[in-house]
């Protein structure tokens, strides 16, 4: 597929097409920060170093990405095995038991039989409730595709998460970093950059601050000035782009923040992995392990009164 995809821009350039009008006809493959950082090289004449560039940025961009998926879908992935086991033993393994307890003619204790009748329950439904987890996931997708208000409540109470909420943030400054000191450093103009960071800043937050932000400087403010009065902007980043204006080297600070939080991303991640770990393990042990006391608790009674 993407020797297909280059055959064609290599067609369209050999008709006289500029490089970024070529790109800008596969906007599923080529998106609008990449179609404006070739259309600022073809105009500057430094194709080469910005094509460089632009692949340093995708790099680092999927490499943190992959960090803050690989922190979230972690204890999603270990809570998604614990539920799949916990339905095995309610459908097979507690009916077995079950019918082996009738023969005892003796009262079960409590937690046995609230087991028990979960299972019951769930070997009756279980049908009904997977169809209900299907429809209302696909319900969430639709609306989340459908429904920008939505999308963006969303992404705004992400970032107040109690433990994953810092995480979000750090990840997000550092993509918007990374993608304005991209575009600042290929010639962009401050105000066009602002606007067309926020569109690419992946956090609705993000975006109305990069707006805000571009406001404020087109009526004259310092950028620095501009992305403390939004509240978004933590001090440190704040700060650090100050002494960029002042010293002519606002691309290269931009770089330095987003490396910064890059890499306070990483230890973020791996103290997440470690704490969690422990916790998983231990609440699964609860779960599970509850659930093979109530079933053996009646075999536990019989053995002490024998």
């Amino acid at each position: 597929p993407l020797a297909g995809l280059l055959g064609e821009v290599r067609q369209q350039v050999s008709r006289g097409d500029s490089l970024h009008a070529a790109l800008q006809r596969h906007p599923r493959h080529f998106d609008g920060l990449f179609c404006n950082l070739v259309r600022a090289a073809e105009e500057a004449g430094m194709l080469d170093s910005m094509l460089e560039r632009i692949a340093l940025y995708r790099e680092k961009s999927l490499a943190l990405r992959g960090k803050v998926r690989a922190a979230l879908a972690y204890p999603g992935a270990v809570v998604l095995v614990a539920i799949v086991v916990t339905a095995v033993i309610m459908l097979w393994v507690v009916p077995a038991f079950e019918q082996m307890f009738q023969q005892f003619g003796a009262e079960l204790p409590l937690p046995t039989r609230i087991v028990m009748n979960l299972a019951r329950v769930l070997g009756r439904y279980w049908p009904m409730l997977l169809l209900g987890l299907a429809v209302s996931g696909l319900l969430a997708l639709h609306a989340w595709r459908r429904y920008p208000a939505l999308r963006a409540r969303v992404q705004r109470l992400s970032l107040s998460l109690p433990i994953f909420g810092r995480l979000l943030r750090q990840a997000a400054l550092a993509r918007w970093s990374r993608t304005f000191g991209t575009l600042f450093g290929a010639g962009i103009a401050l105000v066009e950059a602002l606007e067309t960071v926020a569109g690419a800043a992946g956090n609705v937050v993000f975006a109305e601050a990069s707006l805000a932000v571009r406001d404020a400087v087109r009526n004259g403010a310092s950028l620095h000035g501009a992305m403390q009065a939004t509240g978004v902007f933590p001090d440190l980043a704040v700060q650090m782009t100050a002494v960029g204006e002042e010293a002519g080297a606002l691309d290269a600070m931009l770089g330095k923040i987003a490396e910064l939080n890059e890499r306070e991303v990483d230890e973020a991640v791996s103290a997440l992995t470690s704490l969690m770990e422990p916790v998983i393990m231990a609440v699964l042990g609860v779960v599970i392990g509850g659930l093979v006391v109530a079933m053996y608790l009646p075999v536990f009674r019989m053995g002490s009164v024998v």
